[in-house]
């Protein structure tokens, strides 16, 4: 028989083939091993965890052959048909092969002593290689798995003979030049599409693994190979076990835990709430993309940005001196949702697979519906694995599960991400919790044709949009849209059956650096606070008939512990957040801000002053917020102050990254970490 298929691509086929199978085979035993009789996976999580995990191996295979496939073209080294090229690739697939196996051993190894898969975290145990050694030795069949390495190598060996003869030998007829570029540019394409993994804007990555909130399912659906370098690629967020503990009293006492316990180093809190409505009450959170206090209309500025939001807060609850600990949206849907203040230095920490498995207060609210609605994709910034891997029952809407067309890179508009939502949450039969992600308030700064009426405004004069915090006009009109969007939401979900009894949270997810604001405080700008100060208000018709403003400090960091409060329910509280109707907090209200980049700093901001320092504890001041010159620090004439803030500052800080290693799923009820 003649074939037209060259006969390299014939072989590289069938060992892409081979590696696939034996990836696959390894999966497999894998969930056979450790499947936890107790608690299995269903075939409703097993078959999407094993898909996936093929997609995963799929990727390692093609980048471990893709050296053979760029240069195994070359004549004088061709794998089929030189004596050089066959010595040359079987020895690179040897050596492939052994590192893979040490990869998948290792990993075998490490969940059956760890319960978790193979991370950059295991590279501690080299410090005491011996030791470690010795472990390894006298805890694993060692000589066996020698054993079994030794046999697949021999099996490789004499497939690759036999694949080289196999497909050498084949009768081939060259086809046409334009039939030769096809399968060419064919076969690149597919390359390419199974090291992408997935037909959508964001490529397949190792959140994917965690669609699931079962602890194995993401384990099943792992590569170790790929996993590791992941994980390398952020690092391990390393902690200072002896600076917590001299910390713990004060952190203890400023977040009120229970039964302090410097030995354990306990922070659990079981949570009463401050509030217990007569019928369940819903919430919708809605992060607002960039949305500084600066920019707002009821800040004073005098473009009238924000005249919806506006509409709102005379009609709600507006906390001003509300704070995101960071910049940047991955940092601030982590805060949000765990309660604790995104301090890898390195990425973000929706990007660390081994900091992602967090408490979860809102898994508090047992026989409620929980959505998540995003314009863009959940593989974005890799928060589908912080959130479905956490959250019970988590409902994740993204692109693709909408009618609206794609606006741009985002997604869906603001506008349509609204009406999606609403169309879904007006269906509701019983209680909800809905997380709300805008994020057309970006570069390019699309306003889309289906816009319900906005009218874009080019009537500023562009020193007028500069002075008052806008560099453009696209981006002033960007964010009025996103104003529009909200106000047509509103007008939407006052018309609809849940909304007497919904307790609504708008706040921006973070603020910018702007280099005039002429209407607002003067520290925005001279201490950067403009990139932290955006607006939280809490509208709640059945539990706040009348607008109010409470000047108390807050931080995102409280938002879903005050959000269990207000709806009645008790919790179990692990993390940094405090109720903020809580009067006992009051005496101590601090925001914990964070700045990353080539020199990063820590600070905590109170009513009247804003301390920082250096995370190597130079460069330590303190600022009065309020004066018309912020910059002068003042800890020489405020020395108590300055020390009692430092402290603070330095405790949080420790104490969350101590926390986000300790901090796993646990019971509402009983504080008890999930099996």
């Amino acid at each position: 028989m003649i074939h037209r298929i060259p006969p390299f691509i014939r072989f590289f086929l069938a060992v892409t083939l081979f590696y696939l199978a034996l990836f696959s085979a390894a999966r497999l035993v894998f969930w056979l091993v450790f499947d936890n009789p107790h608690d299995p996976l269903g075939l409703g999580e097993l078959v999407p965890a094993l898909y996936v995990g093929l997609k995963f191996d799929l990727r390692l295979t093609l980048l471990m052959l893709a050296p053979l496939w760029l240069l195994g073209w070359i004549k004088w080294i061709h794998p089929l048909f030189t004596r050089v090229g066959r010595r040359l690739w079987g020895g690179y697939l040897g050596v492939v092969t052994l590192v893979a196996a040490g990869f998948y051993v290792t990993d075998f190894g490490h969940y059956a002593y760890l319960l978790s898969r193979l991370d950059s975290t295991a590279l501690r145990f080299l410090s005491n290689p011996l030791i470690s050694a010795q472990m390894v030795w006298e805890s694993y069949p060692v000589l066996l798995w020698l054993l079994g390495l030794l046999v697949l190598f021999a099996l490789l060996g004499l497939l690759y003979a036999w694949l080289t003869r196999r497909c050498a030998g084949v009768e081939y007829a060259p086809p046409r030049l334009w039939q030769r570029s096809l399968i060419v540019v064919a076969c690149l394409g597919l390359f390419a599409a199974g090291i992408y993994g997935k037909l959508s804007w964001y490529p397949l990555r190792w959140s994917d693994a965690f669609f699931s909130t079962h602890v194995f399912t993401p384990a099943v659906a792992s590569n170790p190979v790929l996993y590791f370098f992941d994980t390398f690629k952020t690092g391990a967020l390393e902690y200072d076990e002896e600076a917590v503990r001299a910390a713990y009293p004060r952190i203890a006492e400023f977040l009120g835990v229970d039964h302090p316990d410097p030995d354990r180093m306990d922070f659990v809190r079981h949570v009463e709430p401050m509030f217990q409505p007569d019928r369940p009450l819903n919430v919708v959170i809605v992060l607002l993309e960039s949305f500084t206090t600066y920019k707002t209309g009821w800040s004073a500025n005098p473009l009238d940005p924000t005249p919806n939001f506006d509409r709102l807060v005379s009609e709600s609850l507006l906390f001003p001196n509300f704070f995101t600990p960071t910049a940047g949206t991955a940092r601030s849907v982590f805060t949000a949702v765990t309660g604790l203040p995104d301090v890898q230095l390195r990425s973000t920490a929706s990007r660390n697979p081994t900091i992602i498995n967090q408490h979860m207060i809102n898994n508090a609210l047992e026989g409620y519906e929980k959505f998540f609605f995003l314009g863009g994709s959940a593989s974005w910034g890799n928060i589908r694995g912080l959130l479905q891997g956490n959250i019970q029952g988590l409902q994740i809407y993204e692109e693709g599960d909408y009618a609206s067309p794609r606006n741009d890179v985002w997604g869906i508009s603001d506008l349509a991400l609204f009406r999606e939502a609403h169309a879904v949450l007006r269906e509701q039969t019983g209680p909800f919790m809905a997380i709300l992600l805008t994020s057309g308030n970006h570069r390019p700064y699309t306003i889309p044709e289906d816009n319900d009426g906005f009218v874009i405004r080019d009537d500023v004069p562009q020193d007028m949009l500069v002075s008052h915090g806008f560099h453009s006009p696209a981006e002033f009109n960007s964010f009025r849209f996103m104003d529009h969007a909200v106000g047509r939401f509103m007008d939407m979900a006052k018309a609809a059956d849940y909304y007497q009894d919904t307790v609504f949270i708008f706040f921006g997810d973070h603020g910018h650096l702007t280099e005039a604001a002429v209407h607002y405080y003067p520290s925005e700008i001279q201490l950067g606070l403009a990139q932290f100060r955006v607006p939280l208000v809490i509208h709640a018709p059945a539990l706040f008939p009348e607008a109010r403003v409470l000047d108390a400090v807050a931080s995102e960091m409280d938002v879903m512990t005050t959000m269990a409060s207000l709806i009645g329910h008790a919790h179990v509280n692990t993390t940094l957040g405090r109720d903020l109707f809580n009067p006992r907090f009051d005496p101590d209200r601090h925001a914990f801000v964070m700045t990353h980049g080539a020199v990063p700093s820590i600070g905590v901001i109170n009513d009247r002053f804003y301390f920082r320092m250096h995370l190597d504890g130079a460069g330590q001041s303190l600022h009065l917020i309020h004066a018309e010159d912020s910059r002068p620090n003042l800890m020489d004439q405020h020395p108590e102050t300055a020390a009692g803030m430092r402290d603070l500052t330095r405790g949080l800080y420790e104490t969350t990254r101590y926390m986000m290693n300790h901090n796993p799923h646990r019971d509402h009820g009983s504080g008890s970490v999930d099996k």
